[in-house]
């Protein structure tokens, strides 16, 4: 029996492809890369361009600080490139160790554990403590990464609205299941503002739960020294008075206020030792290379030693809201409340974010415009990230570049797309 030749008009679903590419075009929601290397400070060369650059989430400056080029270089001479294996087989090297030590240490809470990528983080610890029959609340704005976990989990998902804790806690009243885990960003990295922490620990405690924070942009900016959004409340075991909860598992990214890469998650003795056994994103893949753990341990040590960094970013962001609101003005765009490196300029429609960035870039400045899926549709933004190797004037050349931007969209003049 001969097979039927496929029908000429759709010989595959892959002849679909073009179609849907030029439709996520004509929607204004293509992604493209650039290929970039650092120009000093804030600057980087951009597809062969130099610019000031308002987009990268090394929040503190560190990605090129000398000691940690310097911890990065000696480490390669004793322990090589790479780790070789899973850290379960022979990849968890004495610098692994000792930077875990550390990071617990840093953070104030018992254990940590070192995975060798964020995203795989939260996406293998999630289904590492829920699965099928528990239930878990997400906050409607949490990263796809805690997104993706909950899903490979095939726990019951329940989602509330944006930092609505009286909506989570009628979820919470109202399920009868035992095993329940409440998951949440605590800097929120699109809109830049912070969940409430104390209240969310609260109700972990009153309903039985497990919270999973992730502070990926918290990490090395917030906080004493930095060390992270519980700190910055003071529910740590090193906190003055206080005690870290046994409900709480801290996890954070190294490569944003640390510079470096990987990440980490921190909390009771117990808990992490279940994540390290049960952790598919951890028992299977090769461990991070010591090369990256010997500059997290310096990047540690600078956080702890340069205070003047976190000085310099908290003054760049005072500066840029104090100065940005009068320069759009009319718009009709808003700068989100934050007290964050991450400043969300929401410009609407995705066409219009696009030829403001556009008009940025060719000011010879980089800020990215964030589109759906990322944010939700009509809130096309400009996503500012703000760094501690931002100059007064880098942040004032921004300013101005965004009051003719703006002074171009009130006269209707337009902006280049």
């Amino acid at each position: 029996m001969t097979t039927p030749a496929p029908t000429p008009a759709h010989a595959s679903w892959l002849d679909d492809l073009p179609g849907e590419l030029h439709a996520l075009e004509a929607a204004h929601l293509t992604r493209r890369r650039r290929t970039v290397r650092p120009a000093g400070g804030a600057s980087l060369w951009v597809d062969g361009r130099r610019m000031l650059a308002f987009c990268s989430n090394d929040y503190l400056g560190l990605s090129q600080h000398p000691a940690l080029v310097e911890a990065a270089v000696s480490a390669i001479g004793r322990y090589g490139i790479g780790s070789g294996a899973s850290p379960m087989v022979s990849g968890h090297s004495e610098a692994n160790a000792a930077l875990e030590r550390e990071l617990a240490e840093f953070v104030g809470l018992p254990r940590a554990l070192y995975f060798y990528a964020g995203y795989s983080t939260n996406a293998g610890i999630v289904p590492a403590l829920v699965g099928p029959g528990d239930a878990l609340f997400s906050d409607a704005l949490n990263h796809a990464c805690l997104i993706d976990g909950a899903r490979l989990s095939r726990a019951a998902i329940r989602r509330y609205a944006h930092g609505d804790l009286a909506e989570l806690e009628a979820q919470l009243a109202a399920c009868g299941t035992r095993r329940r885990l409440i998951i949440t960003d605590a800097v929120f990295s699109m809109d830049g503002d912070v969940a409430d922490i104390p209240a969310l620990i609260a109700l972990a405690e009153r309903h039985d739960a497990l919270l999973l924070i992730d502070d990926a942009h918290g990490f090395g900016v917030r906080g004493p020294q930095g060390r992270g959004s519980l700190a910055a409340v003071g529910r740590t075991d090193t906190a003055a008075g206080a005690h870290a909860s046994r409900r709480v598992l801290y996890m954070a990214t190294l490569s944003k206020g640390a510079g470096v890469s990987g990440a980490f998650v921190a909390g009771d003795e117990t808990l992490v030792e279940w994540l390290l056994q049960k952790t598919r994103s951890y028992i299977f893949a090769t461990a991070a290379p010591p090369l990256l753990a010997e500059s997290v341990r310096a990047a540690l040590r600078v956080l702890q030693h340069e205070p003047q960094r976190h000085a310099r970013l908290h003054a760049n962001i005072a500066r840029l809201r104090a100065a940005l609101p009068a320069a759009i003005a009319g718009t009709g765009w808003r700068l989100l409340p934050s007290d964050t490196a991450v400043q969300a300029l929401v410009i609407g429609a995705n066409d219009e974010a696009l030829r403001v960035m556009h008009a940025l870039a060719d000011a010879g400045l980089w800020v990215p415009a964030i589109r759906p899926p990322t944010v939700p549709e009509g809130t096309a933004r400009l996503r500012i990230a703000l760094s501690a190797a931002h100059t007064e004037g880098d942040i004032d050349a921004l300013v101005d570049a965004l009051r003719d931007c703006a002074r171009a969209a009130n006269t209707g003049s337009g902006l280049k797309t």
